[in-house]
């Protein structure tokens, strides 16, 4: 199992004294945030992207990139890489940058977004989004998978006898994760490859995404990958954590309460007991998270989300720090002893090449 963070790189006002941080605060602060994500023994980084205010992430093989020289073992990732609006040529070219760069320790989670004025901005019709998606990443695939590439299709320009550079490290493109709230095409497209799917279930019932996981995982079977117990999935969470429950939920209420997303709707304690969100002791996260199991199946990826709703940073770090030594521990522990050894290993670019190498040695 790999346990990581992500972050939608949000810039809220703090409730309880009305700040917020400047955009270069904030930039800075979800570096601190990663680098210390590594120090805590946490497996992934993953940032999202966004165009509009009030997130900051807009390049985020930028920020990667600049984190990969800061760090030494943590994967970094992408909690959203907008496929529909990205031109695949540029994906391709960046991540494999990042490959070079990271010594392999990057994948990435491509995703259409959930802001309709970014299609216009990239010149695109919101419309076509899942056009999009599928004519856009068959193209990536190409790319990373094909030294020469020529192709047409009908959202851009044909290619003619195009190598995208640099070339995949070792010859092993970054792992895609397909990530879905809604869509059931996505996850079609994430079992037609053999991809993993990541079902950021932070917001709605588990029912939800039951329904979504549960398709992947046929049609992951049905293309010949595995078994369906044996398809790569990945979910969210959320947290806030104090060593008494009480008061973290006295202390997390009035950010909860004014989140841009969330705020002035549901009430925390519906909210906790709908989704993900655990808001309480250590061991209720590991309570909590222990379950998602018994919903979705053996999984290979948890990330949660930690630095939003105006949290100030020194709080973030030290949910950081309860999160290594009060919350990892344990639940890699549980999760290595009541996951069937036929599942398959997280994917990582070692295990991966070793595959391939033994595919090509065989």
């Amino acid at each position: 199992m790999q346990i990581g963070i992500f972050t939608v790189g949000d810039i809220t006002v703090d409730p309880t004294n009305g700040t917020a941080p400047t955009e270069h605060e904030r930039i800075k602060a979800m570096v601190t945030i990663a680098k210390h994500a590594e120090d805590v023994g946490l497996d992934v980084f993953a940032t999202g992207e966004h165009h509009n205010p009030p997130f900051v992430p807009s390049s985020p093989t930028t920020m990667l990139g600049y984190i990969a020289a800061q760090t030494k073992r943590i994967i970094l990732s992408t909690s959203t890489t907008l496929i529909t609006t990205n031109d695949p040529v540029k994906i391709a070219e960046d991540f494999a940058m990042l490959q070079h760069l990271s010594d392999g320790r990057v994948d990435l989670i491509l995703g259409r977004g959930n802001t309709a004025p970014v299609y216009p901005w990239f010149g695109r019709n919101m419309q076509d989004s899942v056009d999009l998606t599928v004519e856009n990443y068959s193209l990536l695939r190409r790319l990373w998978d094909e030294d020469v590439v020529n192709w047409e299709g009908k959202h851009r320009t044909p290619l003619r006898n195009f190598t995208a550079t640099p070339r995949p490290l070792d010859g092993v493109a970054p792992f895609v994760w397909h990530g879905s709230i809604r869509t059931p095409q996505v996850a079609e497209i994430a079992a037609y490859y053999g991809d993993g799917f990541f079902a950021n279930n932070i917001f709605w019932p588990k029912e939800h995404y039951q329904q979504l996981i549960n398709l992947y995982r046929e049609r992951y079977a049905h293309y010949g990958h595995g078994t369906a117990e044996q398809a790569i999935v990945g979910l969210g969470g959320q947290f806030f954590m104090r060593r008494n429950s009480q008061d973290a939920v006295n202390e997390f209420r009035p950010y909860f309460d004014n989140a841009p997303v969330y705020g002035h709707g549901p009430s925390l304690e519906d909210f906790t007991s709908q989704t993900p969100l655990t808001v309480g002791s250590p061991q209720e996260v590991i309570d909590k998270t222990l379950s998602f199991r018994e919903f979705f199946g053996d999984y290979q990826r948890q990330l949660f989300l930690v630095d939003h709703a105006g949290l100030p940073l020194k709080t973030v770090l030290e949910q950081l720090d309860l999160l290594g030594s009060d919350v990892l521990p344990t639940l890699r522990k549980e999760f290595g002893d009541r996951t069937p050894v036929e599942i398959p290993a997280p994917p990582t670019f070692e295990n991966r090449l070793a595959a391939r190498t033994a595919v090509h040695s065989g």
